[in-house]
């Protein structure tokens, strides 16, 4: 269907312009001054007037469907993906995470069955490295060859996920010789299981514990760490979900310093603190995720950072657990509250509301690490950007609304939202994915299956 969206105020990564884009099939075919098109050779013509028309938003960040601490995160492909184009999210990457000695292969098989019937947006797949790691090495070509071409190292969870120092050497090795991009979660998890001891010695077991086993300086260290190994290695890497002043600082150098470093954080790491912890009751095990919240000058740092562009993406970290079931597990012992929160739904009009009305950001900002950096970052070649000949995965954004989010009104598969009752200017209306509306006037349209895998390519930002 050709699709006509005229009279819009069209932000790119690069400029912000009035103009009219023409939709053919599933592709952008060309943007033009307002008025250049004939309607009426149009199927379906959207009067854009008053309306922001920007990329639909990228988050390589995602846990859908996933195993973990026992239990798993409640949204799957289907639920995910819709909250995720609800929210004017129109290209996820998840993470495939294995099981123990399990084949690279065989985890990407498993998560293949657990999309391919059920997402209604385009996805595609990291693959987190779990010890033991020697064998896994050699499937790096079939990675690539999978569409694949990211990796993640966790240096926190030890016994479970977390790598050695001397296997995060192998692994950056390994993925330079197949320019695969390597996503390391940093924090020092040798501390972190020191301290997770001795505050359950000490008969401590409130979720603030959580917290205080995980100090920012944990997380600094291993930013630095990293990045020394990443330059002696000469492998380009990237940081999730950073919540620390002093990690941030760590990349800032590198960055200084010609060193092919990329940072990601999250919207609750700008929007909320430490305080959260602090409720007499247990409603703070609503907001135990890794790494955790932080003081002030953390989230006040991040944003700063942000603004300067030493952050180049926000991805959510969506890892959602009901409060009133799967987070109860941790009533009495802080290390069995499943660590995540969702958020999946809710990036894109909080970070407006952040960026654009709290923070004056410019418009193109927004568009660049929301929606084209991470496509750029992660090989996703045909997403992130409204230009002509990519994927015609566009939203209507109407800047104007003044909304409260109430988790009753989601479309995520929990209980909760960790940002409730928080007031937001600006809302998606209509989405558009590869020439579909999939979401029109805040109603879904796109039924579960419709979404396809995307076969990613290696990373141009990483290895130019």
């Amino acid at each position: 269907m050709d699709i006509l969206i005229k009279n819009g105020t069209v932000v790119t990564s690069k400029e912000i312009k009035q103009a009219d884009i023409l939709v053919s099939k599933d592709k952008i075919d060309s943007i033009k001054p307002c008025g250049s098109f004939h309607e009426e050779v149009c199927l379906k013509v959207i009067d854009a007037s008053n309306m922001l028309v920007m990329p639909g938003g990228v988050d390589v960040h995602t846990h859908l469907d996933m195993p973990f601490m026992g239990t798993k995160s409640t949204d799957d492909f289907r639920t995910g993906t819709i909250a995720a184009a609800m929210g004017g999210t129109t290209s996820i990457v998840d993470y495939v995470i294995p099981n123990k000695h399990e084949s690279l292969k065989k985890a990407v098989n498993k998560w293949h069955k657990k999309a391919v019937d059920k997402a209604v947006i385009d996805y595609g797949f990291h693959v987190a490295l779990v010890p033991p790691v020697d064998k896994i090495l050699r499937e790096f070509d079939y990675l690539v060859e999978a569409g694949i071409t990211s990796v993640k190292c966790f240096l926190a969870y030890k016994n479970s996920l977390m790598l050695s120092d001397a296997d995060l050497y192998r692994v950056f090795t390994k993925a330079a010789e197949h320019k695969l991009l390597v996503c390391v979660h940093a924090e020092n998890g040798e501390i972190i299981d020191y301290l997770t001891k001795k505050y359950l010695k000490e008969g401590r077991k409130e979720p603030v514990c959580h917290a205080d086993s995980r100090p920012p300086e944990l997380e600094d260290e291993a930013v630095s760490r990293v990045i020394k190994i990443s330059k002696l290695t000469e492998t380009p890497v990237y940081f999730a979900h950073l919540s620390s002043k002093g990690g941030i600082k760590e990349i800032k150098r590198a960055k200084k310093n010609k060193q092919k470093v990329f940072a990601e954080t999250c919207p609750q790491y700008m929007t909320f603190n430490q305080h959260k912890y602090l409720s007499e009751d247990f409603e703070a095990a609503k907001y135990v995720m890794s790494p955790p919240l932080r003081k002030y000058k953390h989230s006040s740092y991040i944003k700063k950072s942000l603004k300067d562009g030493i952050i180049d993406v926000v991805a959510t970290d969506h890892c959602p657990f009901n409060f009133n079931k799967e987070k109860q597990r941790g009533i009495r012992d802080f290390t069995r509250i499943p660590n995540g929160i969702p958020g999946i739904e809710t990036r894109m009009p909080v970070m407006f509301n952040e960026m654009i009305v709290k923070m004056g950001m410019c418009l193109s900002k927004f568009v660049e690490v929301n929606c084209a950096k991470p496509a750029k970052i992660f090989g996703l070649s045909q997403k992130g950007d409204i230009k002509p000949g990519k994927d015609a995965d566009i939203v209507l954004w109407n800047p104007d609304i003044i909304w409260k989010i109430k988790n009753k009104n989601l479309h995520e598969n929990v209980d909760y939202s960790a940002f409730e009752d928080y007031v937001v200017t600006g809302k998606p209306v209509t989405i558009i994915s590869r020439g579909e509306i999939i979401v029109e006037n805040g109603e879904l349209k796109a039924e579960p299956g419709r979404g396809l895998y995307i076969n990613r390519q290696i990373s141009n930002s990483a290895y130019s």
